[in-house]
C-alpha cells in the first residue's frame, strides 16, 4: 500500500487569517475560512484571538466589519519575538511577483 503524504504547511491557520486580512481589510469571514481551509467558526475563533491580543481591530462600516493589523506587534512565538508582524505580512501579503 502506498503511503499517503501527511499535509502540513509552514504557517499557522492564526497568520493564515491576518495574510487574508491584510490582503482584504473587509474580507467577509465566509471568505476568510474558504480561503484558509476553515470552518466559518474556527475561523472567528482566531480572529477574536487575534483582537483580543490586539493584532487586529475591528470596526463596524455599515453591515460589514473592516479590520486593521497592527504592524508594530512582535510575533509570538520565543524563536521570533524580535520581530514584527508587519515584517511578516510585508512578505506574505504582498501580491506582486517576486524579482
Amino acid at each position: 500500500m502506498a503511503e499517503v503524504p501527511r499535509q502540513w504547511t509552514f504557517l499557522t491557520n492564526h497568520a493564515h487569517v491576518l495574510v487574508c486580512i491584510a490582503r482584504d481589510s473587509g474580507m467577509r469571514m465566509r471568505d476568510i475560512a474558504q480561503a484558509v481551509g476553515i470552518t466559518e467558526r474556527a475561523a472567528q475563533s482566531i480572529l477574536a484571538d487575534l483582537i483580543n491580543e490586539g493584532y487586529v481591530t475591528r470596526t463596524r462600516v455599515g453591515r460589514r466589519n473592516n479590520y486593521l493589523i497592527n504592524p508594530d506587534k512582535p510575533l509570538r512565538h520565543e524563536l521570533e519575538h524580535e520581530r514584527l508582524v508587519g515584517e511578516l505580512l510585508e512578505v506574505l501579503a504582498n501580491d506582486s511577483p517576486r524579482e
